[in-house]
């Protein structure tokens, strides 16, 4: 018997958990996004981790009334909302927040050709809150300033 090979069990084991792991991956429902009470679309969803929670920075910016650039140069992606201006690149904790670089909680990162954030960065940046419902799966973010009509303040 050769002792280099797998028992078969061990092997029909580890075949049956990636099975229903890749299911249950599959089945899943991805998390959905709610800017002041509003439920938002993007093509890429959220990231949730135990870390933190990881938005699709265009997506979230358009909804808080901020625009979004990119530079093919440099790769930068240039927030604007007001007189606030945040650029930054992915993989890169460093930034720029109004001419003064800061450094970032965590770096930036793609997904899909997409921008993904921290939530400590949109707080950083627009002074949102943002919070991750794991009961409704659903991330959700309040600017400064906005009343949501029928919902308390400190409702999900």
């Amino acid at each position: 018997m050769n002792r280099h090979l797998p028992e078969g069990r061990l092997l029909a084991l580890t075949a049956v958990t990636a099975l229903v792991a890749s299911l249950m991956f599959a089945l899943s429902t991805p998390a959905t996004i709610s800017i002041d009470g509003q439920r938002i679309a993007s093509d890429v969803a959220p990231v949730t981790t135990p870390v933190g929670t990881y938005l699709p920075l265009r997506a979230v910016a358009e909804a808080a009334g901020a625009q979004a650039t990119f530079d093919d140069v440099t790769g930068a992606v240039t927030l604007r909302r007001g007189s606030d201006t945040l650029v930054m690149r992915p993989g890169h904790a460093k930034a720029v927040l109004n001419g003064h670089a800061i450094e970032l909680a965590r770096a930036p990162f793609t997904v899909r050709g997409r921008m993904m954030v921290a939530g400590a960065t949109i707080t950083r940046a627009f002074g949102s809150t943002v919070r991750f419902d794991s009961r409704h799966d659903r991330v959700i973010v309040r600017n400064p300033g906005v009343v949501v009509a029928g919902a308390a303040d400190d409702e999900p």
